[in-house]
This record gives structure tokens, C-alpha cells and sequence, in this order.
């Protein structure tokens, strides 16, 4: 009886250890073709209208090109993945090529980002600059090495950074900057309504709690209609926001509540 107890305890013990061992099952969010699974959204235009064929995949890499517009003209992009998530890491790697388009705003160089619990893309207003989300922000070093990346910014929403309320739109979280034209490896995890991590290149660069909606805030207001303050799900998409970048090794992976 003894040695049949001690073989159980055994067989669950390396049950469990194998388990914890399981390879984690990333996911590609691309197909290494073409856009499927994903939806465009310009200000200005209707949803699904790529705008000058802005977003395409090309070599199996997803590029945000300018090569087709002469002016800006406030028209940003984001690229809606069709999935509403809510526990879940993405990695990618990102880099900025090439030369803003005319017409873009000085923030916007080298900048991009993937937008975090965003309203659904057809909610969006058609002259709306950026869907009421989280954004990891992607910032490339113009020179002189105070343009950090991994940031927060937070179009129509705020979040809770060591226990305090931040409703600054944009609060400088890194320390960390990459030159442009180099690949950057980044990662976020983010559970549900309880917290966010951005990592760049291994290094942890934002850290926050409670996503919620602003209520002084139009767009953040409207999206939250009478539901909960908090943001525990949503869409992600990738921005265009005037500078040429390209992102590859787009990859999820699903988390436990």
C-alpha cells in the first residue's frame, strides 16, 4: 500500500513539473501574406479602405509605407486584428525606415505603437484620430537619445501607476531608446482590468494598473456608455501614424484569467 502511494505521489508530481514545462503556444497573428484577420481604419475614410495602400505585408513582413501619399493631412491609420481579447501577450519586433511624410506632426516621427483594449473599430467616429485604447508606445531615437520607447499613452482612457490615478496623456515611463532602422524586440502582457507590462528588449518600461476609461473625455465618455470604468477587454491594432515602420514576428499568446 505504501509503495503504491509513493508511486502516485510520484506519477503526480512529474505530472505537474511536465506541465509547468508545456512549450507556451504562441500563435502568429499574420499569415506572411496578406492582411487577413486584420481591418483598416484611416481618420476620414470608412472602415475597412486601406489608404494608399498604406498597410501591406511584403517578404513576409508587415510595413506601414508612405511611398503613395504627398501629405499627411491628420489621416492616421490603425490596423485591427479581429480578435476581442483580454488576458494575452503579444511580441513583435518593429523598426522605423525611411522618412516621415509630409505633414506630420513633429511627436510623430518615428512614432507608432500597439493600441491596447481599443473600442471596436466600427465604433470609432470617421473623423476620429485614434480609437479610445491603451497605447504601447514605439518611439524611435532621433539623436539625442531623450526619446525613450516602450512609453504609455492613453487616447481617451487612463490607468494606475503604483497605486495613483495618471491622466496625463502621454507620462514618460522609459528609459530605454533605440536608433531607428534597428530591429526592437517588444513584448506586453496585459491581464484583463488588473495590469499591464510593456518590454522592450528584455527590459521592463511600463508597469500600470486598472485601465479605465476617461470620463471627461468625449470619445472615452461615449465608448463607456453606462458599462463598468474599467477596461478589462478589447481589440489591439497597430498604428500608422506618418512614419514608414515595419513589424514582423507578430505573435499572441493566450493567457489564464
Amino acid at each position: 500500500m505504501r509503495a503504491n502511494l509513493a508511486f502516485l505521489l510520484f506519477v503526480a508530481f512529474a505530472s505537474a513539473a511536465g506541465a509547468s514545462d508545456a512549450p507556451e503556444k504562441w500563435v502568429p497573428m499574420f499569415n506572411g501574406k496578406d492582411l487577413t484577420g486584420w481591418t483598416p481604419k484611416f481618420t476620414g475614410s470608412p472602415l475597412g479602405e486601406n489608404v494608399f495602400d498604406t498597410f501591406r505585408v511584403r517578404d513576409g513582413v508587415l510595413t506601414v509605407s508612405y511611398d503613395g501619399w504627398d501629405e499627411l493631412r491628420g489621416r492616421f491609420g490603425h490596423l485591427f486584428y479581429e480578435r476581442k481579447l483580454s488576458h494575452y501577450r503579444i511580441r513583435l519586433e518593429y523598426r522605423f525606415t525611411g522618412k516621415q511624410v509630409a505633414g506630420g506632426e513633429p511627436w510623430a516621427l518615428m512614432n507608432s505603437g500597439i493600441m491596447l483594449h481599443c473600442e471596436p473599430a466600427s465604433s470609432m467616429r470617421r473623423d476620429q484620430s485614434f480609437p479610445v485604447s491603451i497605447e504601447a508606445q514605439f518611439l524611435g531615437d532621433d539623436g539625442t537619445g531623450k526619446r525613450t520607447t516602450g512609453n504609455l499613452c492613453s487616447p481617451g482612457t487612463n490607468v494606475e501607476i503604483a497605486g495613483k490615478l495618471v491622466t496625463e496623456h502621454c507620462p514618460r515611463t522609459s528609459t530605454v531608446a533605440v536608433p531607428p532602422g534597428e530591429w526592437t524586440r517588444f513584448e506586453v502582457e496585459v491581464r484583463g482590468s488588473r495590469s499591464v507590462r510593456h518590454i522592450v528588449n528584455g527590459v521592463v518600461t511600463a508597469e500600470y494598473a486598472k485601465p479605465q476609461y476617461d470620463p471627461t473625455d468625449a470619445d472615452g465618455k461615449r465608448v463607456m456608455g453606462s458599462g463598468p470604468l474599467e477596461l478589462g477587454e478589447g481589440y489591439v491594432a497597430l498604428q500608422a501614424e506618418s512614419h514608414p515602420v515595419e513589424f514582423r514576428n507578430v505573435e499572441l499568446l493566450i493567457l489564464e484569467p
